[in-house]
């Protein structure tokens, strides 16, 4: 069954993946952008004829009232995502992750269907254990994660809709992050072949941008059955510290070095072991391991020469 979907921030790091996975499905997708970072990721589509774009604000009303008219799929990625970005925009980060999604979800009928991501980072440091599921307490920390958490609560109240907890994402894109964890740590070791760490026991889940994005394309196959409920994205064998993932950053890049000081701290305090039993037990799968991003992210990295590619 084709759709009608409206991406919001489809021309960012997840969406100009999964954009076009979408139109090679068969959907019709408006993307709404406003291409702050000047990116021109989704040009390889502009052939496609069910393929639309706007620039434009979701803060404003009259511009999302006509693209949310003709949609009966949304999916939500326009954020400033990630602690650091929300910290050095405050008043960009409240009005773009939380009042534009009220404001959106308020516009909606009861028979329009969202497909939202949020963020794992807001179970802090998980139970005594540090082992999460969907069902754990959520203890959010910073801006990013209160706000995510607080527009999962709506979502869930409306019930049309599936809410997604990312795990921290990597992979090359054609709106390429380096500030993410794993691509900013293949990146330093491949650029300069050293990093210093902190916390380096911490331990945090990981996804591959593509394993989002198929995640995204499961929901629409699967809706009946995920229908307002909560689902931790993430692929199950990447629950790694940061000193594991160094090490297998080594395998493949032999003179790379790293140690540990006293020289940070995550703002979100990311340290627990994530369950994806759920997710995986509706059929869905990911299908890009750890060892392949890195060694994807080796070959980006081989044409890639700058630090334009973050969100800050």
């Amino acid at each position: 069954m084709s759709h009608n979907i409206l991406v919001t921030g489809g021309a960012g790091y997840i969406g100009s993946t999964l954009v076009p996975m979408l139109l090679d499905a068969g959907h019709t997708v408006t993307v709404l952008d406003n291409f702050m970072f000047r990116q021109a990721s989704l040009h390889h589509v502009c052939h496609h004829p069910k393929f639309h774009v706007v620039r434009g604000d979701i803060r404003l009303r009259d511009t999302m009232a006509p693209l949310l008219k003709k949609a009966d799929v949304i999916i939500p990625l326009a954020a400033y995502v990630g602690a650091p970005m929300c910290k050095a925009d405050p008043i960009g980060a409240q009005t773009i992750n939380r009042d534009a999604i009220v404001m959106m979800l308020e516009m909606l009928s009861a028979e329009q269907t969202v497909l939202m991501p949020t963020t794992n980072s807001a179970y802090g440091t998980g139970d005594e254990r540090n082992e999460c599921t969907e069902e754990s307490p959520l203890r959010p920390i910073s801006k990013y994660a209160i706000d995510k958490v607080e527009i999962e609560s709506r979502l869930m109240e409306r019930g049309n809709a599936v809410s997604y907890r990312l795990a921290t994402v990597f992979g090359m894109s054609p709106r390429m992050r380096l500030d993410l964890l794993v691509n900013d740590f293949t990146y330093r070791a491949f650029n300069d072949r050293f990093i210093v760490l902190f916390e380096g026991h911490f331990k945090r889940n990981y996804i591959h941008v593509r394993d989002v994005s198929r995640a995204f394309l499961h929901a629409l196959d699967n809706f009946d059955a995920m229908r307002g409920q909560i689902f931790n994205v993430g692929l199950s064998e990447a629950n790694l510290s940061k000193l594991e993932l160094c090490s297998l950053i080594k395998k493949q890049i032999e003179d790379f070095y790293f140690v540990e000081a006293n020289v940070g701290k995550d703002p979100d305090q990311r340290n627990y072991i994530v369950s994806n039993a759920k997710l995986e037990a509706t059929g869905y799968a990911p299908s890009v391991s750890m060892d392949a991003g890195i060694t994807e992210l080796i070959k980006g990295f081989t044409m890639l020469k700058n630090t334009v590619h973050g969100n800050v």
